[in-house]
């Protein structure tokens, strides 16, 4: 599928897997790499995602997120803009904890977590209105520089990139929490501009091995 006509486009992309993301770690703000899969997995995903031929290309600054988009970028011809506002959300005390050892250890905050309550995640984390803010504000500046029918595809996180497209659509954080199941690594939202809204066209897209 290509970018559709009238308005603007934008793809919120899911960076490809990495071995913290295999090994249920939680990653945050730590700056892991792309595992050997997931850089197989950006190549794959570029092919499918050139043929929206976006006009720009911005990502979260963590090596894992700016590696994804540069398969796209260097398919294209262009340069990834680096925005330290779409990292992913800080997970305070549990990064770098296997999700067992979050959910042993700080029993009352996972239980807050499932009665939908937006905690700042371990401890001295970020809850998911901060990151909300920080992100709306890049993709206001994106959105600025972004003419009518042009694309845009915004290289991101799992928490960060269901953040981003609950804001464009105007749902509030916690209904997306609840409702939108998470972006699979090197999976992608497809978000088009209408008349008088934005709306969620394709969700949880990925592209196959070839």
């Amino acid at each position: 599928m290509v970018a559709k006509k009238g308005g603007r486009t934008l793809i919120i992309w899911r960076h490809g897997e990495t071995d913290h993301n295999a090994s249920g770690i939680w990653q945050g703000q730590l700056d892991t790499p792309l595992s050997d899969k997931g850089r197989e997995q950006a190549l794959t995903a570029a092919t499918a995602l050139a043929p929206y031929n976006p006009s720009v290309i911005v990502s979260s600054d963590l090596q894992r997120a700016a590696d994804t988009a540069g398969s796209l970028a260097t398919r294209l011809g262009l340069q990834v803009r680096l925005d330290e506002r779409l990292r992913e959300i800080h997970a305070g005390l549990w990064q770098g904890m296997t999700a067992g050892d979050v959910a042993e250890q700080f029993p009352v905050e996972q239980a807050a977590l499932k009665a939908g309550e937006d905690i700042q995640r371990g401890v001295h984390g970020e809850s998911l209105g901060q990151v909300a803010a920080r992100t709306s504000a890049a993709v206001s500046d994106l959105l600025s520089n972004l003419a009518s029918e042009q694309c845009a595809v915004i290289a991101t996180h799992g928490v960060a990139g269901r953040v981003v497209v609950a804001s464009l659509v105007g749902l509030d954080q916690h209904t997306a929490w609840q409702s939108f199941a998470g972006l699979q690594n090197c999976h992608w939202a497809e978000v088009h501009e209408y008349a008088t809204a934005w709306r969620i066209v394709a969700w949880n897209v990925g592209a196959k091995p070839v």
